[in-house]
């Protein structure tokens, strides 16, 4: 793809010096997802993504009603927007009128109203099934890899927002410059994991195709075979789910079937795949989709530089600077979650200039690297507190490589506290050594019990939080295993001092930790 040189400087400490052209390609017809007047009950209807597909089929003429645990900010949203939400799932009621039932990813098969559908012949679909047919008569999106999806899924939508492409969005976090974009959005705005555009794409190279819909491509229990994307992305393939997968053959294979899912690339079928990392010679055999690569190599198709310092991000293809851009979001994994979402809006039709703007405004997205606040630590003095959703080996080392780097707490003698609760008994035993080696930018690990979830007792019984303790022990690193989540923050009140900074990391309710230490310090009048 040529690439016409223009040299051009923007606000927003981004720049660009070129327009990236997508081609008009010529599609087959494919069948629409109709579900206009028909009764749809959501299970799990409180999560990101199936509360946003609650919304989207509300949005296409459907009566919407769900079943969560318990309430949330979530369901008295819904229920604000006429969505009717219940809290009785154990009864496995169900709508006297239910034409169908879509059914969150930890909905289990013995789910008494799961149960009630089967028994009543209603047709069921796991989240993943609903949303990959909400993708039939769309241009399709789909973000995969074992890191980066939610980041990267918010990033690419508020930029095709502000680039005026009008995206339908479902990200499975939030972020409050989503649904007005980057450049769009204000202080007041809520945050947000879902967003619904047009049926057709309004402007740009691809102007009047069908409507875009971006969405995160989870590799759990392969969720992400039911998709049927146009373009698509793989960051990173690793060993990950072996609960599901066994080994990372069956990973590697399982993505290779996800890129298959792609039209060829004369139907406009696109993959963007990290150079390294992604196995990307086993996953693209075969393929007959346009492919390309992207990565710190300047052997990538698509090349990226990063300066941690600056956290400037210059962008080259074909051998021409394409954009430049400086993040506020530190690291270098931020910086290829951005240069990953920038790519992807060019294949969707918009301009380099104000991707670059947006991309330079982008303030992240809930618990990725998320401040929480500051707790006063003498005159002067602060413990400043973040929250993250890290738990795979790569994600605690990227996300602790990148507090140092934005903090350097040691500047101020200070330290990096992170309070790490590992996800799931499975993940911490197959890859109990890489999360040993993943702490080496902590000074201080405190290691809360592993949250159980989907595991068997069996499998609960195999490790514990404290043969991590004993690994990080065994590396000279300073380590404890506390809980509960207060004594945890009682061990903080003793241990932090000024200039430290504590990072809550996991999937798990561990994020009490850092909002419980902060409110301890508003109790003690920030003493």
């Amino acid at each position: 793809m040529p690439i016409r040189t223009s040299p051009q400087t923007t606000s927003a400490g981004a720049e660009t010096r070129s327009n990236v052209p997508t081609p008009r390609v010529t599609r087959t017809e494919t069948p629409r997802f109709d579900v206009a007047g028909k009764h749809v009950c959501m299970l799990g209807i409180g999560g990101c993504g199936v509360s946003g597909l609650a919304r989207m089929f509300k949005a296409r003429g459907a009566i919407v009603t769900g079943t969560d645990k318990e309430e949330s900010d979530v369901t008295r949203s819904l229920a604000a927007e006429g969505i009717d939400v219940g809290f009785d799932q154990q009864s496995g009621l169900l709508p006297e009128r239910c034409d169908m039932v879509v059914a969150s990813a930890a909905i289990p098969a013995d789910h008494p109203q799961a149960m009630t559908a089967v028994g009543r012949g209603i047709p069921m679909l796991l989240y993943a099934e609903a949303l990959g047919q909400c993708m039939l008569g769309r241009t399709g999106i789909a973000v995969a890899g074992t890191h980066g999806k939610s980041t990267t899924t918010a990033m690419l939508g508020a930029a095709l927002v502000d680039a005026g492409l009008d995206p339908s969005v479902i990200v499975g976090a939030t972020c409050r410059q989503l649904v007005r974009g980057s450049l769009g959005s204000k202080p007041g705005d809520v945050q947000a994991g879902f967003r619904l555009g047009s049926a057709t794409i309004p402007r740009g190279s691809r102007a009047s195709e069908p409507g875009l819909l971006v969405a995160e491509a989870c590799e759990f229990n392969r969720s992400f075979h039911n998709f049927h994307p146009a373009i698509a992305s793989i960051s990173s393939v690793e060993a990950d789910h072996l609960d599901v997968y066994g080994t990372l053959d069956a990973v590697v294979e399982s993505f290779h079937e996800f890129a298959k899912l792609l039209p060829p690339a004369a139907q406009g079928g696109r993959l963007l795949i990290a150079h390294t990392g992604a196995h990307r010679r086993e996953v693209t055999a075969g393929l007959d989709c346009a492919i390309e690569t992207i990565g710190y190599s300047p052997e990538a198709d698509w090349a990226v530089a990063f300066e941690p310092r600056t956290r400037r991000i210059t962008l080259t293809h074909a051998g021409e600077e394409a954009a430049a851009w400086c993040n506020t979001l530190p690291g270098a994994h931020n910086a290829m979650n951005a240069a990953f979402a920038f790519v992807l809006a060019t294949y969707a039709g918009a301009e380099a200039e104000v991707l670059a703007r947006s991309l330079a405004a982008f303030g992240g997205v809930d618990r990725r690297m998320q401040l929480l606040g500051e707790r006063d630590a003498g005159p002067g003095a602060k413990v400043r507190v973040y929250d993250d959703y890290g738990h795979h080996p790569t994600e605690v080392d990227s996300t602790l490589r990148a507090l140092r780097e934005a903090e350097r707490p040691e500047e101020r003698g200070g330290r990096l506290i992170c309070v790490f609760q590992p996800h799931q008994h499975s993940r911490t035993r197959h890859l109990l050594d890489e999360f040993a080696n993943s702490f080496g930018h902590a000074d201080v690990v405190i290691v809360p019990h592993i949250y159980f979830v989907r595991d068997s007792q069996e499998e609960k019984h195999k490790v514990g939080a404290s043969d991590l303790v004993d690994r990080l022990r065994g590396k000279g690193k300073r380590a404890m295993h506390l809980y509960p989540f207060e004594a945890i923050v009682e061990q903080l009140e003793n241990l932090c001092r000024p200039g430290d900074v504590v990072v809550v990391m996991g999937a798990g309710p561990v994020w009490r930790v850092g909002t419980g230490y902060l409110e301890q310090g508003e109790d003690h009048g920030g003493c």
